[in-house]
């Protein structure tokens, strides 16, 4: 697997974006491949190592998010974590977690939108006339009685 670290000082660079004034051309500008140390990199054997170790900490991070997935835990948050723990070393995943950032910015301004804000501001309040008419029946009908409290 080539993670564009295999020789020093040499690193893979994006295509353009920090002209498009969105203020994160710093980021765009940053080299892809391994963060490792450089007296790691100097030593191929090492190096191995070190991506070895950084991909099964990752995986082991990743796997951990996925099984909170069901279960209560922050799983998409953990699972990005374990990306960004593989991005630290591997392309990859530093090309995976720019797509996502890039998305996620698209659709918060997405929804920044007058017209998106203001559909999701009725649909909100529909929402909750709803659930208000049904709470009203509910206590209407079968009154305020705790579960616990009910007479067999």
């Amino acid at each position: 697997m080539n993670t564009g670290s295999d020789e020093l000082g040499e690193a893979a660079m994006t295509d353009g974006g920090a002209d498009d004034g969105a203020g994160d051309g710093a980021e765009n500008e940053r080299a892809l491949g391994s963060r490792a140390p450089q007296f790691i990199k100097a030593r191929r054997a090492l190096h191995v190592s070190w991506q070895v170790g950084v991909f099964v900490v990752g995986l082991a991070v990743v796997a951990a998010g996925v099984v909170m997935l069901p279960l209560p835990g922050p799983g998409w948050l953990v699972i990005f974590g374990g990306m960004a723990i593989w991005a630290t070393e591997f392309v990859w995943a530093q090309l995976v977690l720019r797509w996502t950032k890039r998305k996620v910015t698209e659709a918060a301004q997405r929804a920044l939108d007058p017209k998106v804000r203001r559909r999701n501001i009725v649909l909100t309040t529909v929402g909750f006339v709803i659930v208000a008419v049904l709470v009203g029946v509910y206590l209407w009908r079968f009154g305020l009685v705790m579960p616990w409290n009910t007479e067999e």
